[in-house]
């Protein structure tokens, strides 16, 4: 190999590398900032904001990073807690928004398909209660 064809393989090495880094840093980084925007939501009793941003945290996947969990677990406790209160409505929403999330993460396989089977579960247990109302 010449010389010139090293450095431009060394160099478009670089680059890719340091793309796919700055690429990782900015979804952890909007992965934790949409996590925080859902607590401070929750923290205020603001039901859409702290959905939708545990959905968007839920949305920047990252494989086995503990935030994902977290949020999911945080939808979750949303989605009982007004079931709990009687309001089926946004239960479902909680339910339905962490069971998409999880199917819109899908590339090689679908993350979260324990928590896509509790949801199901979960709706369909909740769907006839909504019709009643």
């Amino acid at each position: 190999m010449n010389e010139q064809l090293k450095s431009i393989l060394a160099n478009g090495t670089v680059i890719i590398l340091v793309s796919l880094l700055l690429f990782f840093a900015g979804t952890w980084w909007r992965m934790n900032s949409q996590f925080n925007q859902g607590e401070a939501a929750l923290h205020k009793g603001e039901f859409a904001g702290a959905v939708a941003g545990f959905e968007s945290a839920l949305h920047m996947y990252i494989p086995f990073h503990p935030t994902i969990e977290k949020a999911a677990e945080k939808l979750w406790q949303i989605g009982e807690t007004n079931e709990r209160l009687g309001d089926i409505n946004r239960a479902l929403i909680a339910y339905r928004s962490l069971r998409s999330s999880f199917y819109a993460d899908h590339w090689l396989a679908t993350p979260g398909t324990a928590w896509i089977n509790k949801c199901d579960k979960k709706i369909a247990s909740l769907i006839p209660m909504q019709h009643e109302r």
